[in-house]
């Protein structure tokens, strides 16, 4: 079921927080998000740029829009919202889950932020396999920006390469924890669970959860979701 989500194309990553992706430990500085707790603000910071799927992946539908991916492909890396508002993690999941079925995948974690929520797709047997995003404002679910597209080795743009993974989930929590030291915000890093080709962490504030960031299991790379706003709530399988 993997080789479903092979992407084809060129992926523009500027809606998505460009500039996120740090080389090993270099340090930059952590986005500040001011934002109003509203689950129905918006689909994240200029993303899609008012204008669908489309408008950020070039303006003709783009690669992840259907149709566009191929012979092989047995469906789609975005699902078209029903005009729907998602207000709760209850419709969230239900609307992630609507794209997981496609491919053999069920809903994980479910995450309200204030300007999307995120929900993380595992395999039948448990094992992490990608991360989505349901749109607010619409309930349209697309694969999330930045290392879900980029590394993901199984479900991602890179699908089927033959990168070696050399760090060790217990490796990619200390490379998190220093990348955030190095900010010296008081951030920690918590909850390391391992996709395909990286980890995805739950940045922590006082204990309690701010944010997200992923760690490359090949490079080391650290890369910051910047795109999701303030942290509201969470629901587990």
């Amino acid at each position: 079921m993997a080789a479903t989500l092979a992407l084809t194309g060129t992926v523009a990553l500027g809606a998505c927080g460009a500039g996120s992706v740090v080389s090993g430990l270099v340090p930059t500085s952590v986005p500040t998000v001011s934002a109003t707790v509203d689950p129905t603000s918006g689909w994240g910071p200029g993303m899609w740029g008012g204008h669908g799927a489309s408008a950020m992946m070039g303006g003709d539908g783009g690669s992840w829009a259907p149709g566009r991916m191929g012979r092989a492909m047995m469906g789609d890396w975005y699902l078209a919202g029903n005009a729907s508002r998602v207000q709760t993690l209850g419709e969230a999941r239900q609307r992630a889950q609507a794209f997981a079925g496609r491919f053999g995948l069920r809903v994980g974690e479910v995450m309200q932020f204030s300007r999307n929520f995120y929900a993380q797709l595992n395999t039948m047997g448990g094992r992490p396999a990608t991360e989505v995003l349901v749109n607010p404002v619409d309930g349209a679910v697309q694969i999330e920006c930045g290392p879900a597209m980029m590394w993901n080795t199984d479900y991602g743009m890179h699908y089927g390469s033959q990168t070696q993974e050399r760090i060790t989930a217990w490796q990619a929590h200390g490379i998190a924890q220093e990348w955030l030291r190095g900010r010296d915000t008081g951030l920690t890093a918590d909850g390391t669970e391992s996709f395909p080709g990286y980890y995805t962490l739950h940045v922590l504030k006082s204990g309690e959860i701010t944010g997200m960031l992923s760690v490359n299991a090949s490079t080391g790379q650290v890369w910051y979701h910047n795109w999701h706003g303030e942290f509201i709530a969470m629901s587990h399988d």
